[in-house]
């Protein structure tokens, strides 16, 4: 896969600031994305690469406090177009648009972009996905959905550095057969796994916590234990909370808050078989 050879990611800034437009090119490849917030829309709109086709997402808060985020995934003929038409979608803030500089994307590949990028952000489950329904994919010839899956290889190296995880599955590191430390939470009613990655904690499946929570918990711990039950996530047996599959958290102490049931120092009370705490790992501690 790509993200297993050196890329090189350029980001242009054409107004020269953070907060407007980015022009986003990866080294030796013919695809490009376009980022811009909905203040810079109309800048954005100016292009001549929204002559033509492409798919996008719209990223804007989620509904859930489970989900970090809500994107909606399009494709279109014409993306000028299609972009004034969703004024009225209010919940998005900002957009990412991949398009192809040697018009490589035809009708039926931008289908199967979409799809497949529905597929993905449904099975990792890290966002709410907003679209109605997942469109079928088209049929394809067996050299076209091979470039078009070398294309979509690209988009997903480029979404993580533009800060957007939708698309990428917690086993991808649990599963990985990377060199992962496993850590282990123990304590009333409650025993979990999980292990640290990039973007936080995850929890793995069949993990149990406490199905009840102390006064002192914050409503936010509170919100989030109702939002992984409501969504499926979790699932309340008896005095336990058990996990159906795996769940990343923002940070070590969020996963622990929820499995405990109450505040929680994720670093030091996440601990190794061998009793070394996840503080002392990421330290480089001995510990014991």
């Amino acid at each position: 896969m790509s993200s297993q050879r050196g890329s090189s990611i350029k980001i242009f800034l054409p107004k020269g600031t953070t907060d407007g437009l980015w022009v986003v090119d990866l080294s030796n490849w013919t695809g490009r994305a376009l980022v811009a917030p909905r203040s810079r829309a109309a800048s954005l709109l100016e292009r001549e690469e929204l002559s033509g086709p492409g798919v996008y997402i719209l990223i804007g808060p989620a509904d859930s406090a489970a989900k970090a985020d809500q994107i909606y995934i399009g494709e279109a003929d014409v993306l000028r177009t299609r972009l004034k038409q969703h004024g009225d979608k209010d919940f998005w803030t900002r957009t990412i648009i991949f398009v192809a500089l040697d018009a490589s994307l035809n009708k039926a590949r931008i289908k199967y972009l979409e799809s497949r990028l529905v597929y993905l952000a449904t099975e990792a489950d890290r966002s709410e996905v907003a679209n109605s329904a997942a469109p079928k994919l088209p049929a394809l010839s067996e050299s076209d959905m091979a470039e078009v899956e070398g294309f979509l290889e690209e988009m997903l190296v480029i979404y993580p550095v533009l800060g957007v995880k939708s698309f990428e599955q917690a086993q991808t590191w649990a599963e990985s057969g990377r060199d992962t430390t496993i850590f282990h939470l123990k304590g009333a009613e409650t025993d979990a796994k999980g292990a640290a990655v990039v973007d936080g904690f995850v929890v793995f499946g069949g993990s149990l916590g406490r199905a009840s929570h102390v006064p002192s918990i914050h409503e936010y711990g509170i919100a989030l234990r109702q939002s992984l039950i409501a969504d499926g996530t979790i699932v309340e047996e008896g005095a336990h909370l058990r996990f159906v599959k795996d769940h990343i958290f923002s940070s070590p102490s969020t996963a622990a808050m929820v499995l405990f049931g109450r505040t929680s120092n994720g670093r030091v009370e996440w601990k190794t078989s061998a009793g070394q705490t996840l503080k002392d790992s990421q330290d480089g501690a001995t510990g014991s």
